[in-house]
């Protein structure tokens, strides 16, 4: 069973949290994705230490594991934790990390900024131009 400072040093170590969002200064026929903006919190680690990721998996009670095949040189096969559901997000990760504090600077700085666009996500930012240019401007910032 892991406990919260174990969870919090791991991903102060190896986790993420991220928000992709379409660059709104791209053209229209020029985008390649259809999401306009999803957050994301994952963790990946080597092959050889995937089990950590099920008990993340069973701990919060959410997301998924996935087999990230590495081909480049001098790299191993990674096994990925990831929340996207944005009700899990919601629920789930951003009450446990803000209940118990990460101790690096650039990842406390990485979940503010999380959250804030999580929140305007909510309030339905992403749907007009203005929304979506102060998003990506805000992301710009994480680290």
């Amino acid at each position: 069973m892991l406990d919260p400072n174990y969870i919090l040093g791991l991903v102060d170590g190896e986790g993420s949290f991220t928000v992709y969002i379409r660059n709104p200064s791209r053209a229209k026929g020029d985008v390649k994705r259809r999401v306009v903006a999803e957050p994301k919190f994952y963790l990946k680690l080597i092959e050889k230490d995937k089990d950590i990721l099920y008990e993340l998996q069973r701990f919060f009670g959410c997301g998924n594991v996935y087999f990230q095949k590495d081909t480049r040189p001098n790299h191993q096969n990674c096994y990925r934790y990831e929340v996207a559901s944005r009700k899990e997000l919601k629920e789930k990760i951003i009450p446990f990390f803000e209940k118990h504090q990460l101790l690096l600077a650039s990842k406390k700085n990485d979940f503010k900024i999380f959250c804030t666009l999580v929140q305007m996500i909510e309030e339905g930012a992403h749907r007009s131009s203005f929304g979506l240019v102060k998003m990506y401007e805000i992301k710009q910032t994480m680290h």
